[in-house]
């Protein structure tokens, strides 16, 4: 399943929020350098989601994300 995510880095405060069931607003702590923020938002959506597996579709440079979940507890 595929979930779109907007999202910021350097936020003083984490976020994860639903909009509807297929869209989100993810807010992390660390910056958008060496992959670490990109890193942070597909561990939040795995926790969140309580998905067995997270890859990032598109937006790898970009605000706006594409992530495909699997075997996400219903």
């Amino acid at each position: 399943m595929y979930i779109h995510l907007k999202v910021t880095s350097d936020a003083k405060k984490e976020l994860f929020k639903k909009v509807d069931d297929t869209h989100y607003i993810v807010a992390v702590k660390e910056p958008a350098e060496r992959n670490q923020a990109n890193k942070r938002v597909l561990g939040l959506v795995k926790e969140h989601l309580g998905a067995s597996s997270v890859r990032l579709i598109s937006g790898h440079h970009s605000g706006s994300k594409i992530v495909d979940i699997l075997g996400v507890d219903d």
